[in-house]
């Protein structure tokens, strides 16, 4: 019986700390907020992700310790900052390195600058604390001066596929656009049987991919995550270097674990198609869609009621049909004065979220408490304590990040 293997593999992210691993006579790994890999061969080495600017003098050191050699390509297996932030600094200490990305990495690096202010902000509750913690370990190993986070011009586009040798070690270049970016792409090497997926099904191996993310993105068609899958699976690797954390290795290990990816995203995808064609609300479909136990993944970075939103909005939008005011620019917020005072006012709502609360729903008591003020001492207890019955039951690296920064920020108003 299978055994998942997310059970044993960590969740969170983290930036890049002083140290590399070698995983085999020829690849060493950096772990950073998106992994980086050293390639070694004969005529030079081959380095796939340049990692944020702050993170790339890190990594270099990490490869340093392995190999003095020059590096000759850079490879980005997606076009998120925290691939290609440290291209500028690597260029200045590896002169004619050639960047490689597929065709699609102009467009997403101008898509994530559009909305670099909104996202930055949106972001931060999940990453504030991680950011303020590399800054005191980089210092603290005498690192003040930041590279400038770089939005780099690739030297080498392609579409489809690309190929190269470089010291005798082929390398295939394979875009698989849409899984996590538009501009993904794959490191085939063939003769190793080794895939470096960058983190083609989400952050974490081995869990339900992030269909749509809340710190904010586009959305993400789960049909094509699926093709994603099934063209790793089709390589049939025997060791997968993932975008975060250590290799999976193993050719049935990684088949099995591929095959329960790929049959869980498209029986959500299915349930939840099949649920809008029978005419069933959103929020019943996101509390009935579970997985079958043969097909359990883990959902500490996605979750399978997110991305069945995800799924129903990519296909529907945001229009539910359930009020006219969905329509206008009015929100539900301008009634709230008036809920409170038609409910005999802010005592017996709080009184009536209190009670929510001791019967275990907390969901609910949120729901009353957003009608109130939280600078209100009793409001504050109140979503406090409701915030912190979800955190008790969150395995989730994003729902947990937000459910603490909600927590701070209710000490904040309390005091």
């Amino acid at each position: 019986m299978r055994t998942p293997l997310y059970k044993s593999r960590p969740v969170e992210p983290n930036p890049a700390a002083f140290g590399g691993e070698r995983i085999n006579d020829f690849i060493v790994l950096s772990e950073a907020f998106s992994n980086s890999y050293l390639l070694q061969t004969s005529d030079g080495n081959i380095q796939v992700n340049a990692g944020m600017g702050i993170e790339a003098p890190v990594i270099k050191r990490n490869f340093d310790s392995f190999s003095a050699d020059p590096v000759r390509y850079l490879v980005f297996t997606q076009g998120h900052v925290d691939h290609v932030g440290g291209t500028a600094w690597l260029r200045e200490q590896h002169p004619g390195l050639k960047v490689v990305a597929t065709a699609y990495n102009p467009e997403h690096q101008a898509y994530d600058a559009r909305l670099a202010n909104f996202r930055t902000n949106r972001s931060a509750f999940a990453f504030a604390e991680k950011f303020a913690a590399a800054f005191e370990h980089y210092g603290a190993a005498g690192y003040t001066d930041y590279p400038t986070q770089d939005a780099p011009t690739p030297d080498i586009l392609f579409e489809g596929e690309y190929r190269f040798t470089l010291g005798g070690l082929e390398v295939e270049l394979i875009a698989v656009p849409g899984a996590e970016t538009n501009d993904s792409l794959i490191v085939w090497l063939p003769q190793h049987r080794i895939c470096l997926t960058g983190n083609l099904f989400g952050c974490p191996f081995g869990h339900f991919p992030n269909l749509v993310t809340i710190r904010g993105d586009r959305y993400r068609d789960a049909l094509t995550v699926a093709a994603a899958v099934e063209r790793v699976r089709a390589l049939e690797p025997e060791m997968i270097l993932y975008g975060h954390h250590g290799p999976v290795r193993g050719a049935d290990l990684i088949q099995s674990e591929l095959d329960a990816l790929h049959g869980a995203i498209l029986y959500v995808h299915d349930a939840t198609v099949a649920g809008m064609n029978e005419g069933r609300e959103l929020h019943s479909l996101m509390a009935g869609i579970t997985l079958p136990p043969e097909l359990e993944v883990g959902q500490g970075y996605g979750k399978v009621s997110w991305s069945v939103r995800a799924i129903w909005e990519n296909y529907a939008g945001w229009f539910k049909h359930r009020s006219t005011t969905e329509l206008y620019a009015v929100p539900q917020s301008a009634v709230h004065a008036d809920l409170v005072e038609l409910a005999g006012g802010p005592d017996r709502v709080v009184a009536r979220a209190e009670e929510k609360l001791a019967e275990g729903k907390p969901e609910e008591a949120i729901h009353l408490l957003d009608l109130l003020s939280p600078g209100d001492a009793r409001v504050n207890a109140a979503l406090r304590a409701a915030h912190a019955h979800l955190l008790e039951d969150s395995e989730n690296f994003w729902l947990s990040s937000w459910l603490r920064y909600q927590l701070r920020e209710l000490e904040t108003v309390s005091r």
